[in-house]
């Protein structure tokens, strides 16, 4: 069994080494789909919605509180950024610095396809650490409506 929730934010970036248009700042309203099921404690995905707290896989509310936490609340409103990147990190020195603005530097290129995959691990991490059994198996981030990348995992 499996749950999925959509989250939305607004988030500025560049593309370092890109020769169009995104190597400007600009931004984008995101969409994230996450799917997540319920797991045992060695991992291993329970397929039974029985077994899963009674036919539960995990309240949706939860699931908001996590994702927006973890993902939502530091990527809004915010100019996120390849901490690898010298042009970036100038851009984000004066953002935050001088005109005190939301910066996030994140070590990869701020393509869709670097942030998804980034995105499962950072809340598979969460699960892991705060000892909650669930996974994310899968997400999908649309950088503009009609564009998007998806991450999974099994």
């Amino acid at each position: 069994m499996i749950i999925t929730k959509v989250f939305k934010w607004s988030m500025s970036h560049r593309l370092e080494n890109h020769n169009r248009l995104c190597k400007n700042v600009h931004g984008h309203n995101y969409k994230l789909i996450v799917s997540i099921k319920k797991v045992d404690r060695n991992q291993k995905i329970i397929d039974k919605a029985k077994k899963t707290n009674e036919g539960m896989v995990c309240d949706f509310t939860d699931l908001k509180v996590i994702v927006s936490k973890v993902i939502v609340e530091p990527f809004d409103h915010a100019f996120v950024f390849n901490e690898n990147d010298s042009k970036s990190r100038v851009i984000a020195q004066f953002l935050a610095k001088k005109i005190g603005q939301k910066t996030l530097a994140l070590p990869f290129r701020m393509t869709a396809e670097n942030m998804v995959q980034w995105i499962v691990e950072e809340i598979n991490n969460y699960f892991l650490t705060t000892k909650i059994n669930l996974k994310c198996v899968k997400a999908e981030l649309y950088e503009t409506d009609d564009s998007s990348a998806i991450y999974e995992c099994e």
